[in-house]
């Protein structure tokens, strides 16, 4: 039996208002049940009771109405504040921000998907979607205040309107598809962006010549919309755009020739960053499908290529090589979100691949039991995962709900200070600074300074358990906190300017007799 056809039918190929209409049609009513169980999953594991993370509490400080902002670092870009923003400005509730994420997720899966309609036949679409959804990874950071996911639906968008445009000349929506799948990913992450880029531009010579031009200035205006305001902030706070690009290379570590392949299997397992990634590999089975990755990405472009329609599988396999290369080559560490964009533009092939292998498996019975069984087992363990993971957010933020109300008791109030270990969650539940000292990656004042502050200000420095405080808090008053999950014990050492509740009553009344 012949493979489906990788393309359908363009307004060009076909009588206005029959196939085209009806292709466009079919793909909505295949991706919207996808869209909806991957929204109804995120509200159901992920969303209830979880707390920030401590690089979604960054993002979101920035624009939080009760809480000072975080200190803001080189690598970081703003584009998932400004996404968070409507929010944010408008309620503290994080409960109302994952709900709004969840759904904004789920519609911008629908439609980075949708935009490959002219492109590949609709059932290999939900596949792909359906595919890309029910990974651990896209279902914890959907309703998350983190970057990668939206690279990943900018790159699905970018490379699937490349694509279009580069077929139909006509197709101004693809164009600026282009512009605006480009822009999201810089807005996001300007280095994704580059690497997004890269593997488009070396294409561009590939098209007829009359289409070259319009590509190219897609490209170049969706990097320069994206990645302005990332550049500038570089000159006006951190010294211009070299000296950022170098800080933000100290803080990840610095890039060079570091392999990870088997951080990332060891991250797969549950670990949102592996860093350092010397952990036993104790869960081999969640990496399972990182194996069968490859060889099923293989299978879809020997599909495309029997089809004669190996361009447009080649292109997104390119670009996700191109975002996985740097994570996997480059950075010493591992964190699964990272490789989320190269993840969803190998969707497609790999869809395509089980779509071929699905249509030769209806009349072998068995071979179509062992193939479903195969991917609902994936699909429980990535579950699984995602559900331990929903349960580990909701464990710390009973514990941080814990730790802030007992620092509120002994006198950390608004205005306010945190310090320390684990500065940043604390401090921003507890409507407080979060200050550290340089030296560090996010230091953001001296020694002196701090101890200057603290005078005035209720401060809190946090240590692990039985560690001193650090020589600018010696004499402060130590304080035993709640566990942190996952990392034991902390003690929090308050400057003279955090008084107990009662405190400031009793110096009002004066000392009794």
């Amino acid at each position: 039996m012949a493979p489906p056809p990788l393309t359908a039918p363009s307004p060009t190929d076909a009588p206005p208002g029959s196939a085209a209409g009806a292709g466009r049609r079919r793909a909505l009513v295949l991706l919207t049940p996808v869209a909806a169980a991957y929204a109804v999953a995120q509200l159901l594991l992920v969303v209830p009771g979880t707390g920030l993370g401590w690089d979604e509490t960054v993002y979101v400080s920035q624009v939080a109405r009760d809480a000072p902002a975080a200190f803001f670092s080189a690598p970081r870009a703003r584009g998932i504040t400004l996404l968070v923003a409507p929010v944010t400005l408008v309620t503290p509730s994080v409960t109302a921000l994952r709900i709004y994420l969840a759904l904004l997720s789920a519609a911008a899966l629908l439609l980075s998907l949708w935009v490959w309609r002219r492109l590949f036949p609709a059932p290999v679409l939900a596949l792909a979607g359906a595919l890309l959804a029910g990974l651990w990874p896209t279902l914890f950071y959907g309703p998350q205040a983190m970057p990668n996911l939206w690279v990943a639906f900018g790159a699905l968008l970018a490379v699937g309107c490349f694509l279009r445009a580069a077929r139909d000349p006509g197709d101004r929506l693809a164009l600026a598809g282009v512009v605006a799948g480009i822009a999201l990913a810089a807005l996001m992450r300007p280095s994704d962006a580059v690497w997004l880029v890269l593997p488009l531009a070396c294409v561009v010579p590939a098209v007829r010549g009359g289409r070259r031009p319009a590509l190219i200035a897609a490209l170049g205006a969706g990097a320069l919309l994206g990645g302005a305001e990332w550049v500038i902030e570089a000159e006006l706070r951190y010294g211009g755009l070299l000296t950022r690009l170098h800080r933000a290379g100290e803080i990840q570590g610095g890039l060079g020739w570091h392999p990870a392949f088997g951080h990332h299997l060891r991250a797969l397992a549950g670990r949102t960053l592996c860093r350092p990634c010397d952990v036993p590999w104790s869960q081999p089975v969640t990496a399972l499908w990182w194996f069968a990755l490859p060889l099923l990405t293989a299978g879809g472009l020997v599909t495309a290529y029997r089809a004669g329609r190996l361009r447009l599988v080649l292109v997104p396999t390119a670009a996700a090589l191109s975002l996985a290369a740097p994570y996997l080559l480059l950075v010493g560490y591992a964190a699964p979100r990272f490789l989320l964009p190269a993840y969803a533009l190998l969707a497609l092939p790999v869809a395509l691949c089980l779509t071929r292998v699905f249509t030769r498996a209806r009349t072998r019975p068995l071979a179509l039991g062992v193939l479903c069984l195969a991917l609902a087992a994936h699909l429980a363990l990535q579950l699984a995962v995602t559900a331990t993971l929903g349960a580990r957010g909701r464990a710390n933020r009973t514990a941080f709900t814990a730790v802030v109300a007992e620092l509120h008791r002994q006198g950390v109030r608004p205005p306010c200070v945190v310090s320390g270990e684990e500065a940043v969650r604390v401090a921003f539940r507890a409507g407080c600074a979060s200050r550290q000292v340089y030296g560090g990656h996010d230091g953001s004042i001296t020694a002196d300074g701090l101890a200057v502050l603290a005078r005035t200000r209720p401060t809190a420095v946090l240590v692990p358990a039985g560690a001193p405080p650090p020589p600018w808090a010696r004499g402060w008053r130590p304080l035993p906190l709640p566990d942190f999950p996952g990392v034991g014990g902390r003690l929090a050492y308050l400057a003279p300017s955090a008084r107990p509740e009662g405190a400031w009553a009793s110096l009002r009344r004066g000392p009794t007799r």
